[in-house]
């Protein structure tokens, strides 16, 4: 039902497919500078077709996003959860809810925090685990929580990549070998973590989704149905195909034990580098033209890469790019 005061919970959009968005935004109602309709219309200027407001340790007050949403423009309710043992991100909670913030590592009070977004069909996301202040540092076990943001942007307007978030994608990447084999792995994001003019949605997460309503974007989040870009100028799909059969991102194939093609078109990142990654690590690499645009391709089995994700990386090595997992099997 609707709650006055509150954005809707879904909006018309365009029904399934990908919808681009930014799940890590702060307003001057917590320590940002910027209003919600400075927020609400800097994403629609950059292409976004969401957002999430994640207020420090409080919710988005009533009255101050509804009147921002629109058919085509959704937002969602959350909160980054600010304790002394690291920051979480907590998306999709109800109308007012606060999840508690003020506990540490020794504590072990997450493990409810963490129940209470999950009974409100929420995500629980590690958030900068690798920042650089006090408590910045995420000291808690990654496995409890449901999705990893591997690339951070608070400093994008100088420094769009940086060894923070190259420490994060090491350990989700090293991770993902072992969580695979284990038949649940947790997707990676990425979010601009906005505070000041000139951030939102850089970088920020394309969502795979069966249409643009709070629930549909979750479930694809929580499937690994995403990729990460540093911009909307930037687009990418990745197919794998096997036995007649294909998937895409955050997908699994079954091989029936022949050979695999991994294809990936890739626009807006002029002489790129594709990285193809498996969980034998960095296995292949292809060029692409200076006009950003071309085709990469590598051919592999299940035998030899258990997954297959691919990452986009500019000449001077920062990341413009990334994918969740294919799974192979």
């Amino acid at each position: 039902m609707p709650n006055p005061g509150f954005p809707p919970v879904r909006t018309r959009g365009r029904g399934a497919g990908w919808y681009r968005g930014d799940c890590h935004v702060h307003s001057l109602h917590s320590d940002g500078g910027l209003t919600p309709e400075e927020l609400a219309t800097a994403a629609r200027a950059a292409g976004l077709d969401f957002i999430a407001t994640t207020e420090q340790n409080s919710a988005a007050p009533q009255g101050a996003w509804d009147r921002y949403a629109d058919d085509d423009f959704l937002i969602l309710l959350g909160q980054e959860v600010t304790t002394r043992g690291g920051h979480w991100l907590a998306l999709g909670l109800g109308p007012g809810q606060v999840i508690d913030w003020d506990h540490g590592v020794s504590d072990a009070a997450i493990g409810r925090c963490l129940d209470r977004v999950h009974a409100s069909g929420g995500l629980c996301v590690v958030a900068h685990p690798y920042a650089p202040y006090p408590s910045g540092r995420f000291m808690y076990s990654r496995q409890d929580l449901d999705v990893f943001e591997v690339w951070n942007g608070l400093w994008a307007s100088d420094r769009p990549w940086n060894a923070d978030n190259e420490a994060a994608l090491a350990e989700w990447g090293a991770g993902l070998a072992q969580e695979v084999r284990a038949g649940r792995w947790r997707p990676a994001m990425g979010n601009s973590d906005t505070h000041l003019a000139g951030q939102i949605g850089i970088p920020h997460t394309a969502v795979l989704a069966d249409r643009l309503d709070t629930a549909a974007l979750l479930a694809g989040i929580r499937a690994g149905r995403t990729w990460i870009a540093e911009s909307t100028g930037v687009e990418l799909s990745l197919a794998v195909v096997a036995a007649g059969r294909s998937a895409g991102i955050g997908g699994r194939l079954d091989t029936s034990g022949g050979p695999v093609t991994v294809r990936a078109h890739i626009r807006g990142v002029p002489s790129a580098d594709v990285g193809f990654h498996t969980d034998q690590g960095h296995v292949h690499r292809v060029p692409l033209p200076e006009s950003g645009a071309g085709t990469a391709v590598w051919h592999t089995t299940a035998r030899d890469a258990a997954f297959v994700r691919i990452e986009v990386r500019h000449p001077y090595g920062h990341m413009a790019a990334l994918t969740n997992p294919v799974v192979l099997v």
